[in-house]
Parts: structure tokens; C-alpha cells; sequence
């Protein structure tokens, strides 16, 4: 069954998903990171050439030619990746196929519209009998202040 683990009171969602997209990359985990929009999507991709200069993370968007050999997936249609490691959900509904990755990580900011939002999705995957991890990142030193 997939683990989910929701992070909440994130200071920069974005930030965030970045910092969790690279541990998880370290760990040895394909990613796939879900997002609403290509604004978003272009938003993590130069974060992750930016953010640490000698911490590059091999990623691509999904309908990048190199995309079966990138471990990292910036995408919007989680349904055509071929990864099934790790899945950043950004968006505000649960991914149709969350169910076939071994972890979902669900990253909530401060916002008051963000998290009922995951509010909504916290119920959808309680109601389905998923066992939810709880972070709370205002405790955290590295909560992307």
C-alpha cells in the first residue's frame, strides 16, 4: 500500500517540494513531481539547476526526449510517467494513480486555500483506508524558510 506523508506549514511550497525531491533523490528514489501548471513547472525546474550549486539534480519535464532515463519528473499528467517511486503531489486533488507509487508526499503551505485543500485530500485518502504521516515543518530548522 502507498505511504503517504503529508508536510504542513511550509513556509514555500515550492521550496519545499524541491528540498524533498533532492533527499529523496539522494536516497536513490525516481520522482515524479505533479504540478497544476506550467508556471509551476518551470518554477522547479530552475530551482533544481539553481538552488545548490554543487547539488544538481538530474530532472527533465515529462515531455522531455530523455525523460525514461531522468530519475527526476516534473509533470502534469502523473498518469504517463513511467516512475512509480516517489510522487510530489502539488496540485489540489489526489492524483488519479497515486495508488501505484510506494510513497505520495503531499506539501502544505501556510495558505489558507492550500490547506483546505488538503484538507480535502487528507479525508479522500483517510476514507481509503491509507495510514497518513504527519510533519509538521514550523518545528524544523530547514522548513524553506
Amino acid at each position: 500500500m502507498t505511504r503517504i506523508d503529508f508536510y504542513f506549514n511550509a513556509n514555500d511550497r515550492i521550496r519545499m517540494a524541491c528540498k524533498v525531491t533532492a533527499k529523496a533523490y539522494r536516497q536513490k528514489n525516481r520522482v515524479v513531481v505533479c504540478v497544476a501548471d506550467n508556471e509551476s513547472a518551470q518554477l522547479i525546474d530552475h530551482m533544481l539547476w539553481s538552488d545548490e550549486p554543487t547539488g544538481f539534480i538530474p530532472h527533465c519535464q515529462s515531455t522531455h526526449s530523455l525523460v525514461m532515463n531522468t530519475p527526476v519528473l516534473i509533470t502534469m499528467r502523473v498518469e504517463e510517467s513511467a516512475h512509480n517511486e516517489v510522487l510530489i503531489n502539488l496540485t489540489n486533488s489526489p492524483p488519479e494513480v497515486f495508488g501505484r507509487f510506494q510513497r505520495l508526499i503531499e506539501i502544505v503551505s501556510l495558505d489558507a486555500s492550500d490547506r483546505d485543500s488538503a484538507r480535502d485530500r487528507f479525508r479522500f485518502y483517510k476514507d481509503r483506508g491509507y495510514e497518513i504521516h504527519h510533519h509538521d515543518l514550523s518545528a524544523r530548522s530547514d522548513s524553506a524558510q
